[in-house]
């Protein structure tokens, strides 16, 4: 079908920013979802923030079971969701109320006016109708019956009532597609595969998505349609993909390129649970999945699949991250390779288990009893999934210790367009199991599992039932290189700070900071995680403004990068934005000694550029925290 309009004239923009909202059952996240999948076949460079609510089963109609899809794209580099929404799609009044906020004043609103009646807008606590009282002067609200629209289009089909309303966000896309010349093509390929066997819904939801697609040309409510063109982006092929694929992709590769075959244990908990469904349809790739009774059977497993010379891993969420802590300090005290996978969320306890959040972060550096240090890596931006986490895996197994992985609810469920990278561009990943005597005792031949490697500190990887390499693991304090048993005073205080010691030597593996903006001057903003979009988007703004502002961005927090120091000297102010009350910044401000500036957020929503460039302005003008 040709995606040509026959009249309206078309207006080009740089970028646009787009939000769909709803019930949860209006079919927000699939709406936004292909929305984002024509938008990469556009070639625009884009970033998505899919909200989720909190409840399984909020009652419809109210604000706090709102479920939104919001995506920023554009011809340039498109680091963030975007500060504010040039179009809210609101299927409801709650909707509406609980995503004004987001629009620009002169921005467009495409209301369900048929969702706008009196019971509706009770359960949105709503004394009027906003559609009547004047409220939503300065935005250009265009009302749209997409229920009955839907209704007349499918009248004459077999399918229920229900089943034709579920179809009205498929409308909904249609008419947000021709609005900003987006193909419909992919959108008509996922629904032919998708209801493949049922060809009756297939046929209503392609008709619904045509006739959306058409609706804006033929009524007088547009008077204009929009293009984006493509971005330039580096040569090389690209998809877009979510956060939580590209993590998949990447514990995949690891395993792949280090002939290791990959365990994946792991009890379901929210945001985690979907990288347990990304990793069972690898099965091809010699990847177990097993989900666990609890959080931790599902480390326990993991580390037994490492002592069987497995890659073993086990992914988590904050809550379950505390229940695994004793069961990694025996990694740590074993020290076998182990990842384990935090997707953070907004807590304490259940707290906003859909919601985003960095504050993890002191739980995955201090959060087991004794001194038992390992390394930790973040991701930061869906993309970097991929190759975060093939180093994570690479890392454990290069050192033999468990690696930390942070990701948060943000990255895996947001998108980006990500070139698929050459396997062979990716760091070695060798890996070797001794296979027989490394030490004479007694004179004879003996195997002893803690003699170290003199670079790394690594022992050896010796597979249960090699010959002659039977050897002890457990929780018990290990004696220097025999790994017996010890409760001696000297030695434990010698291996506690040996495995300290490999942690730190995992330095060796961090390249120089690459400070994004200026190289010096008067402010340095230091992230980690998924704040850099927001970061170094509002960096190029205030370089763009005339200021000396630069960020860099860590993705190991532990061991910090080797020049860090020397980088932070270079400027007047240090700046720590992080999505928590403040953790990255007190490990800087113990270690470095500097009077560091913390900027936290804990909303359950990203920063956006424009708030982290008044907190710059601020700085830099003076004002005391």
């Amino acid at each position: 079908m040709s995606t040509e309009a026959p009249s309206k004239p078309i207006e080009t923009l740089p970028e646009a920013t787009i939000l769909f909202a709803g019930d949860s059952g209006d079919g927000m996240q699939l709406t936004g979802a292909q929305f984002t999948l024509a938008t990469a076949y556009a070639l625009n460079d884009l970033a998505t923030l899919p909200d989720f609510p909190a409840e399984i089963r909020a009652p419809a109609g109210t604000t706090y079971g709102v479920s939104g899809f919001q995506l920023h794209f554009g011809s340039g580099v498109i680091r963030t969701p975007g500060d504010h929404v040039d179009l809210l799609v609101a299927m409801n009044p709650a909707a509406l109320k609980v995503n004004l906020a987001r629009v620009r004043r002169g921005g467009s609103i495409i209301v369900n006016t048929d969702a706008f009646e009196k019971r509706n807008l009770e359960l949105a606590r709503m004394d009027s109708n906003p559609l009547l009282d004047g409220s939503l002067e300065g935005y250009n609200v265009i009302e749209v019956k997409l229920t009955s629209i839907t209704r007349e289009a499918l009248k004459d089909t077999d399918l229920n009532q229900k089943e034709i309303d579920r179809s009205k966000n498929m409308l909904a896309l249609g008419l947000s597609l021709w609005l900003y010349s987006r193909p419909i093509e992919p959108a008509e390929e996922w629904i032919s595969r998708k209801f493949a066997k049922k060809p009756e819904v297939r046929d209503a939801n392609l008709s619904v998505l045509r006739y959306g697609f058409y609706y804006g040309e033929t009524t007088e409510e547009f008077l204009v349609r929009y293009d984006i063109r493509p971005a330039k982006l580096s040569p090389g092929k690209y998809r877009a993909i979510r956060g939580v694929e590209a993590l998949a992709l990447g514990l995949v590769t690891a395993g792949q390129r280090s002939g290791l075959p990959l365990f994946y244990g792991s009890y379901p908990i929210t945001p985690a649970s979907d990288l347990l469904h990304e990793l069972s349809r690898h099965k091809n790739f010699d990847v177990v999945t097993f989900q666990a009774e609890d959080e931790i059977a599902a480390i326990g497993s993991a580390i037994g699949a490492s002592f069987g010379g497995a890659l073993g891993m086990t992914g988590t969420s904050g809550p379950g991250l505390a229940l695994k802590g004793e069961a990694l300090g025996l990694a740590i005290m074993t020290e076998l390779p182990l990842l384990v996978v935090d997707m953070q969320r907004g807590g304490p306890s259940t707290g906003l288990p859909t919601k985003t959040e960095q504050s993890d972060l002191l739980q995955a550096y201090y959060g087991r009893n004794g001194e038992a240090p390992c390394p930790i890596i973040a991701a930061s931006t869906p993309g970097d999934c991929f190759e975060s986490a093939y180093e994570a895996c690479r890392i454990a197994v290069k050192y033999m210790t468990p690696v930390l992985f942070l990701s948060d609810g943000y990255l895996a469920n947001g998108s980006e367009p990500w070139r698929i990278p050459d396997p062979n561009a990716l760091n070695e990943f060798p890996v070797t199991f001794q296979d027989k005597p490394n030490a004479k005792v007694d004179g004879e031949d003996a195997f002893l599992p803690y003699v170290r490697d003199e670079k790394t500190l690594a022992r050896p990887w010796a597979k249960p039932g090699t010959a002659g390499l039977e050897h002890r693991i457990g929780g018990l304090e290990k004696q220097h290189e025999t790994g017996n048993v010890s409760y001696d005073p000297e030695n434990h205080q010698f291996m506690t700070r040996l495995r300290a010691d490999k942690v730190e030597r995992v330095a060796n593996e961090i390249p120089p900071i690459d400070v994004h903006g200026a190289k010096e001057g008067d402010l340095l903003v230091v992230g980690w995680g998924s704040t850099r979009g927001a970061i170094e988007a509002a960096v190029d703004r205030a370089v763009a403004a005339g200021h000396r502002v630069g960020s860099a961005h860590l993705r190991f927090v532990r061991p910090l990068p080797s020049d860090l120091g020397e980088v932070m000297s270079r400027f007047k102010h240090v700046l720590v934005p992080e999505l928590n009350d403040g953790q990255l910044v007190r490990i800087l401000r113990d270690r470095y000694l500097l009077p560091i500036h913390a900027y936290n957020k804990v909303m359950g929503l990203p920063f956006g550029p424009a708030e982290l460039e008044a907190e710059f302005a601020r700085i830099m003008g003076g004002s005391e925290a």
